[in-house]
């Protein structure tokens, strides 16, 4: 919690290490922290692609497009394991859009409340990014939230297998 601030300010920080007989001393500058969402590779055999999602931030639909584009560059995907075992969730709205960005059409979240602004559905638009290529989604018992919502539109639409443990 310390080392939290504004971007552009600075931080000392002293390490203790083994065989120093004083702490060192850094002088940090804080910055923002990007982390990266998604990592994807191809499969032994090259006609399929992995891609592990570890949570939503606003970068994930994005990211995922750039990932899948460079696996694409080499030749199309004959498939996809999409990998959502452990995702805690997230940016809704980034969830909404990795799914969209399987589905041609339809609905892929709904939610009611009693105030009108916790009322809404959002859906797809066209534009599978595999076009139609087999899609299995792996889940766990940490898949949560977003990733439910994601794992969820897609079997609900025949788009894709889910495999692994029930989620949270």
């Amino acid at each position: 919690e310390r080392m939290r601030g504004h971007v552009g300010s600075t931080v000392r920080l002293a390490i203790g290490r083994d065989g120093e007989p004083e702490p060192l001393q850094f002088q940090l500058e804080r910055s923002d922290v990007q982390v990266g969402t998604v990592r994807a590779s191809r499969l032994p055999g090259g006609a399929h692609g992995y891609v592990r999602i570890t949570h939503f931030n606003d970068a994930t639909p994005r990211d995922l497009r750039r990932q899948l584009s460079e696996l694409q560059a080499t030749g199309p995907l004959q498939g996809l394991v999409l990998d959502l075992r452990g995702n805690p969730g997230g940016v809704l709205e980034s969830a909404v859009g990795v799914a969209d960005d399987f589905l041609e059409t339809g609905l892929i979240v709904r939610a009611e409340g009693r105030a009108a602004g916790a009322r809404f559905e959002l859906n797809a638009t066209a534009g599978d990014l595999l076009r139609d290529a087999p899609l299995v989604v792996l889940v766990d018992h940490g898949s949560a939230s977003g990733s439910e919502i994601v794992a969820g539109a897609l079997r609900d639409h025949g788009r894709a297998t889910l495999m692994g443990e029930r989620t949270f």
